[in-house]
């Protein structure tokens, strides 16, 4: 259900609320949660940016329902139209050239990067001839590789794209190569395979994990000493929404932070109860309760919860000083300053 957005007047904005003390350095006690869009369907995978010289830039933001990319200009608050249709595209990431580069989650089902010029090339549409499921989230490394995830959502019905078989034989996370093009499984053994992002460092890659049992997880992967495989067998899972919430997309600070999209998990209370003369089954739990941005330390420590009005799938980090967090959240985007930013900042944020 879509709430209205309220924001708070006071400091510091209620919204915010501390899990650990050692969370506190990050928080700006004058900032406050803004709503800067809304009219989505599903909001998804935002990319961030930088305006000429350090000013505003904008953010693009996919609405997978609605087939199309929509663009927030920082300098006027616009929210405009960017790509219509756009193949239903999920996530998106900027490469090192400041080149979008996009998951078409369905229909096409491939990769893409959209040139300085606006037009579009397309990287990848698939593995030894077998067509990808659905292309969900994306980052690039700072050797220019593309590694992505690759679940079944854009293709298990009309809501996100269309209904198809899937070709492949799993779920696998992919890394495309730079200079040849060749498409690799670096990770095939998870269930529905999400977010990912590198901590600061690249030595980590981690993956959000939706269709495990029997909750969500973030695996932690540490990469080769080539930075082209990953130590399958040294896999870490270091989150596990234990609390009937929901996973979906993260990013990851300078300090190695994960800021996590958060909700409610799908799962139905164990009982049904009476509403209205009828038997209802609720719920597991409240979403009002679980909405929002979940952030845990490197080691998946809960450090804070922002709440949010909805449900926030997918988040990452913009701004002239890359310290606005941008949560795209089912119908609407929202924003928040810390006193942190994006790993990597300005590349790989």
């Amino acid at each position: 259900m879509h709430v209205p957005f309220q924001p708070h007047a006071r400091y510091p904005d209620p919204a915010l609320q501390i899990l650990d003390p050692a969370f506190l350095p990050l928080r700006l006690y004058s900032s406050t949660l803004e709503q800067v869009a809304s009219g989505l369907r599903w909001a998804e995978g935002p990319v961030y940016f930088p305006g000429q010289q350090g000013g505003p830039g904008h953010l693009l933001v996919s609405d997978i329902p609605g087939n199309r990319i929509l663009r927030f200009d920082e300098t006027d608050g616009r929210f405009s139209v960017f790509r219509s249709p756009s193949n239903h595209a999920n996530g998106h990431t900027r490469d090192r050239q400041g080149r979008l580069v996009s998951c078409e989650h369905s229909v096409t089902r491939r990769i893409t990067r959209t040139e300085h010029d606006g037009t579009v090339t397309v990287l990848a549409t698939g593995w030894q001839g077998q067509r990808f499921n659905a292309p969900n989230d994306i980052v690039v490394k700072s050797d220019g590789s593309i590694w992505f995830t690759d679940p079944l959502f854009g293709i298990q019905g009309w809501w996100e794209g269309e209904p198809a078989t899937p070709e492949l034989p799993g779920t696998w996370v992919f890394r495309l190569d730079p200079d040849s093009g060749e498409v690799t499984p670096v990770i095939t053994d998870l269930g529905n395979p999400n977010g990912l992002a590198f901590s600061p460092d690249e030595r980590y890659l981690y993956v959000v994990e939706c269709r495990p049992s029997p909750w969500r997880s973030i695996w932690r992967y540490a990469l080769s000493a080539d930075g082209r495989t990953l130590d399958l067998a040294g896999a870490v899972r270091v989150v596990q929404a234990t609390d009937h919430g929901a996973l979906d997309g993260l990013r990851v600070d300078e300090q190695g932070n994960l800021w996590c999209g958060w909700g409610a998990s799908s799962e139905l209370a164990d009982a049904p109860v009476t509403l209205n003369g009828r038997q209802v089954w609720l719920p597991a739990a409240r979403s009002e309760d679980l909405d929002g941005v979940r952030v845990f330390s490197p080691e998946g420590r809960a450090l804070a919860h922002l709440s949010l009005p909805e449900r926030c799938a997918n988040l990452c980090w913009g701004g002239p000083k890359g310290n606005r967090l941008y949560m795209a959240a089912s119908h609407s985007v929202y924003a928040m300053h810390f006193n942190t930013r994006g790993a990597g900042w300005p590349d790989r944020a």
